[in-house]
């Protein structure tokens, strides 16, 4: 099971913040949110996005996939200086502290400047840090751009209309949509930059490494070493060590430490495994060797970062809806 395909069966986004966004010239907005990934779809007009020294231009059709938790803004004309600021929990407000919520909400999740404007994009942004999301976007760069015909428009447009209506499961359909489109986005930015991908997503280019790559995600528990890697894909030690670190950026058993790490902390969402069966599934004898590996990889134990993560998330600010204010929506439940 490739990173890609396992994004779409883990856990899901789930407490994704999705709005449309509608802007009419001047406007400059600097987002701020410390989100790990927001994806940009363009759905009319056009745009500047920067991000450190980087800047793209983005017109109607783009996506661009921006990974946090860095700042960056869009807007309309580079020179503009920010008159909206987007802070954590997606409070929005003008430079000077005054909130801007209510004056800009149009309508079910649609917020901007202007009721109908040059420029409308949909923004999808992934507010927690689950682990398994890393595999996949830690081997795009800080801003990846899809240039317009290269994701299908249907599917943008689809989105665009669940994120506007109000009808029953909505919000869930908001979610599978997002990571369809996210997933797609990839796919597109990987044809067009061969060269440029990193991480696995280089690696797959090679048929040794993603033979490799294959067994690591497929069977993550099974006793891989070096030895039994080469034996497997009837290669030398050497060879395939080589090949590996040349392609992927690292050798191929830091992988499959790295990859195991992130499937336990995504496990560690379904509050019904307890750790030793996660050890089990990942590849640890014992839940004690799972919980030094992990707390060597994030700085706390299983339990400790089962409960920061899925279970003290704390709130997060809920789209507008038919008008109102943005309100707290409490996400202290587990994802399962």
């Amino acid at each position: 099971m490739d990173p890609l395909t396992h994004l779409l069966d883990g856990p899901r986004a789930r407490r994704a913040f999705a709005l449309r966004v509608v802007m009419d010239p001047n406007w400059s907005i600097k987002v701020q949110d410390r989100a790990p990934l927001t994806l940009m779809a363009m759905m009319s007009g056009n745009a500047w996005l920067e991000a450190g020294d980087e800047r793209f231009g983005l017109r109607q059709g783009d996506v661009a996939i921006v990974r946090g938790p860095e700042p960056y803004t869009v807007s309309d004309d580079p020179s503009r200086a920010p008159d909206v600021v987007i802070h954590p929990g997606q409070r929005c407000t003008s430079p000077s502290g005054t909130d801007l919520q209510t004056s800009m909400t149009h309508g079910i999740r649609t917020w901007g400047n202007a009721a109908a404007g040059q420029t409308t994009m949909l923004i999808g942004t992934y507010e927690t840090d689950a682990e398994i999301g890393a595999a996949v976007t830690t081997a795009l760069p800080r801003i990846a751009v899809v240039p317009a015909g290269e994701v299908n428009p249907s599917l943008m447009g689809f989105l665009e209309g669940e994120i506007i209506s109000d009808a029953p499961g909505q919000g869930s359909t908001i979610d599978r949509l997002l990571d369809v489109l996210l997933v797609h986005s990839i796919r597109a930015w990987v044809a067009l930059h061969p060269d440029t991908a990193r991480g696995w997503l280089a690696g797959g280019t090679d048929p040794l490494i993603a033979r490799t790559l294959t067994f690591f995600h497929e069977s993550p528990a099974e006793a891989w070493s070096l030895d039994s890697l080469a034996q497997r894909l009837n290669v030398s030690r050497a060879t395939l060590a080589g090949r590996f670190r040349a392609g992927v950026g690292e050798p191929p058993m830091t992988y499959l430490a790295n990859w195991r790490m992130l499937l336990a902390s995504e496990l560690l969402a379904d509050p019904r495994l307890t750790t030793t069966q996660i050890a089990a599934k990942v590849g640890y004898g014992s839940p004690f060797a799972l919980s030094t590996a992990f707390k060597r990889r994030f700085g706390v134990s299983p339990t400790g970062y089962r409960d920061r993560t899925y279970l003290g998330a704390g709130t997060a600010i809920q789209a507008p809806r038919k008008g109102k204010p943005a309100r707290p929506l409490e996400v202290g439940e587990a994802v399962g």
